[in-house]
């Protein structure tokens, strides 16, 4: 493993989603004290100006239980109680062929 301590923030994961005119991204970022963090930023290109918007979410290992619980408890509700006929699995079959497809 590598040695984190020098590095305040420094990344060490990042998984990038595009979804249409927006991009997330979830970066695993290390402190000085060696411990660890999520940062969730949402981007979205401004198309009068170019500009892109970022939007960004701190998110420490104390709530990283309580926040899954709240977000798996959302999404589920959209789900089943919201929009039961709908067909989510549509954007997963999407997304895989534009992941296939690019060269990035």
């Amino acid at each position: 493993m590598e040695d984190y301590k020098n590095n305040d923030r420094e990344e060490i994961f990042s998984k990038k989603i595009r979804a249409g005119k927006r991009t997330y991204f979830f970066d695993v970022k290390s402190t000085r004290a060696n411990d660890f963090y999520i940062t969730i930023t949402e981007s979205k290109k401004k198309m009068d100006s170019g500009m892109y918007v970022k939007h960004k979410i701190f998110l420490y290992k104390e709530d990283f239980n309580k926040f899954m619980d709240a977000l798996n408890e959302t999404v589920s509700h959209v789900k089943t109680e919201l929009m039961p006929e709908y067909d989510f699995e549509e954007f997963s079959r999407s997304n895989e062929s534009e992941e296939y497809g690019s060269d990035d």
